[in-house]
């Protein structure tokens, strides 16, 4: 069916690459569609919409959540300029469906074109949704959610329909296992200090293991000259460090295991591409759902869980040994999260945008 679609999505890599895998989706079944995303400047959605291919259009919004009394008033002044934007865009886009992929840029956007009577979509991968679509639930037409408790918050409309994953994560054929143990490491698409430092610790202790390691260290643009410094300083200085990784399934497809946090686009990746993993939750994720994102993966036995306040480069590194002394350990770990994959999410949720496309 062919269709536009306009997608807003910013922020982290957790909010566009379901987006981006969407959009994907979208254009597989009718490459005459047109598909345009919005995000703002401040994003990584700069940097990976158009490495995915997609036009990328910019407007002018902040978040409100989390950002103090004056960060707050600073938002809410940019509200009218962000709506004005928004149906501007609109207007010129003329798209069938508007859809909602995350990130405060979602806020102004969907509920203009939800004002201006276009259908709607918002995708919402936790337990708990974010802030955003849960103040837009009233608004929209459908939302298309990860978890079946998300589902109280959106009544009728909403759907579950998996966490939209790239396909190229599913395409990655099981590992061999070789002399070599392949080690991933990343905090989500902007890094993450606990985990960087945790991992640069780690490689003194990780020093007679040094020649059955390979290392992979997206460390998140904050943290890169620091990590990369302290890499070079020891034995690994031939390890691959990056401040971000694009290809992000390319790595996926070499790594035996992944260290990372317990996101639910990060989880859902590891089930997609059934990869063996160290969990390490952010303890200031809402609710504490990436700890039960992580405690799930435990259940399944696809993956090892370190509390963040317990994370030391000793304990790291003790785990990650384990590992590769243990290569059938990693092999049923793989298969568990294999298991735990939906392979289907994406074209689930553009069943929804048809649906929602077919009654303009």
């Amino acid at each position: 069916m062919q269709m536009k679609v306009l997608i807003a999505a910013g922020g982290t890599g957790g909010h566009i690459f379901p987006g981006v895998a969407v959009a994907k989706e979208i254009m597989r079944r009718d490459s005459a569609s047109e598909v345009l995303f919005v995000g703002t400047t401040r994003g990584l959605e700069t940097k990976i919409v158009p490495e995915n291919g997609f036009q990328l259009s910019l407007i002018n919004s902040v978040g409100l959540k989390n950002v103090g009394i004056i960060g707050q008033l600073k938002g809410l002044a940019i509200l009218p300029k962000s709506f004005l934007e928004a149906r501007k865009l609109l207007k010129e886009f003329s798209p069938d469906v508007v859809v909602g992929a995350g990130g405060y840029v979602s806020g102004p956007v969907v509920l203009m074109a939800s004002f201006m009577r276009i259908p709607t979509l918002v995708m919402d991968s936790n337990a708990l949704p974010g802030f955003t679509n849960r103040r837009l639930a009233r608004f929209i037409d459908k939302a298309a959610l990860t978890f079946d408790e998300a589902l109280p918050f959106f009544g009728l409309k909403g759907v579950v329909t998996g966490n939209p994953v790239r396909s190229e994560f599913f395409d990655i054929e099981a590992k061999q296992r070789g002399t070599e143990t392949s080690v991933l490491i990343f905090g989500g698409s902007q890094g993450a200090r606990a985990i960087n430092n945790a991992m640069t610790d780690a490689l003194f202790h990780l020093e007679r293991a040094k020649n059955s390691l390979r290392i992979t260290h997206q460390t998140g643009e904050a943290d890169f000259v620091k990590i990369r410094e302290l890499y070079d300083s020891s034995e690994f200085k031939d390890s691959d460090v990056r401040p971000f990784i694009s290809d992000m399934y390319v790595e996926f497809g070499k790594a035996d295991l992944v260290i990372c946090r317990a996101g639910a686009t990060t989880c859902a990746e590891l089930a997609a591409a059934g990869k063996a993993s160290i969990m390490v939750p952010l303890p200031s994720a809402a609710d504490d759902h990436q700890r039960k994102n992580a405690e799930a993966f435990i259940n399944a036995g696809a993956t090892k869980m370190l509390i963040q306040a317990d994370l030391s480069g000793e304990r790291l590194a003790k785990e990650i040994i384990e590992l590769v002394d243990s290569p059938e350990t990693i092999n049923r770990m793989e298969e568990a999260a294999r298991k735990l994959g939906r392979r289907d999410a994406a074209k689930a949720t553009v069943d929804l945008i048809e649906e929602l496309a077919e009654k303009v």
